[in-house]
Order: C-alpha cells, then sequence, then structure tokens
C-alpha cells in the first residue's frame, strides 16, 4: 500500500513515514481523507431533498451512480478500512466504529423525523439502519469481488421498493 501512496503523491517513503508515527497511523489518516470525501458528497446529495424518504432514497442514488467513481478511486473507504482495521490496527478500528456509527445515527434521525413527520410509516428506526448500512456495504463488497455491478444494483433497487413502502401516501 505504501508504494500506491508513493505513486499517488510523489513523496517518498521516507517523507512518508517522516510525517508520521507509522504504517497505522497513515493507514488512519488515509482512511479519514477518503472516508471525509464520500461523506461531504453524500451529505450534498441528502441536503437537496427535503423528506425522510428523499433523504433516504439519495443515499441509494448515490452509491448507483458513484459506485464505478468509488471503485475507480479505491472502493468504499469503511469497507476497505474495515479489513485491514480487522488485523490488528485499533486505531484504525476505532475510525471505522466511529464512521458506521455516524452513518447509522443519521439514517435513524432521518427515519426517526420522518415519522416524525408523518412522511414515514411506523418502523424500527435502529433496524432499518443497519439493514440499510449493510446492504449497502455487503453489496459493495460483492459487486467489487465479483466485478459484477448487478449485485449492488439488484440490491440497491429492493432497497428502494423497501423505503417506497415507508412512505405515508
Amino acid at each position: 500500500y505504501l508504494s500506491d501512496l508513493t505513486n499517488a503523491t510523489g513523496l517518498t517513503k521516507g517523507s512518508i513515514y517522516g510525517n508520521f508515527k507509522d504504517k497505522n497511523e497513515v493507514a488512519v489518516e488515509a482512511f479519514r481523507f477518503n472516508y471525509r470525501q464520500s461523506v461531504k458528497r453524500i451529505t450534498q446529495e441528502i441536503q437537496q431533498v427535503e423528506r425522510a424518504d428523499q433523504k433516504l432514497l439519495a443515499f441509494v442514488r448515490f452509491y448507483k451512480t458513484e459506485y464505478k467513481q468509488m471503485l475507480e478511486n479505491g472502493g468504499c473507504p469503511i469497507l476497505n478500512a474495515s479489513v485491514d482495521a480487522d488485523d490488528g490496527n485499533e486505531a484504525l478500528k476505532t475510525e471505522v466504529t466511529k464512521a458506521l456509527e455516524y452513518w447509522i445515527k443519521g439514517i435513524v434521525a432521518i427515519v426517526k423525523q420522518g415519522i416524525s413527520n408523518s412522511e414515514l410509516k411506523q418502523t424500527n428506526a435502529e433496524n432499518f439502519a443497519f439493514k440499510m448500512v449493510a446492504l449497502i456495504e455487503g453489496s459493495l463488497m460483492m459487486a467489487q469481488i465479483l466485478d459484477n455491478s448487478n449485485v449492488l444494483n439488484k440490491n440497491l433497487s429492493s432497497l428502494e421498493c423497501e423505503i417506497k413502502e415507508l412512505i405515508i401516501k
């Protein structure tokens, strides 16, 4: 991975390690940067709509439209870092955990607001959030490993239908 960093930045290995304590710190900072970029783009999508169902559908739309670009940029930061975090990098695991918790809390807040505003039917917001995140992340992993974006698109379409079923008409 260090060669990827030297190629991408034009820096030498020495200059990279001169600014970081060790490879684990490099991994944490790389995750933070990539994660912030993704959150910024997703947040822009969500802020363009008002209703809770539209916000949830904005997540789905983001992954449908940005999947190829995400792959070209190295993949989903949470998915990639989760694999590395599991190999003993506790600082990275903490960052990934915070990112997942932030995402889940955001979805829970959207669902609860939708229920409160009579936009969404009564549902367990936390269960829905866990399912939504797991479906997106799992589908990203499968699409990437199988080199088949249909897996992602079919699961996102299913999630879209589930969100639409929650809408109070």
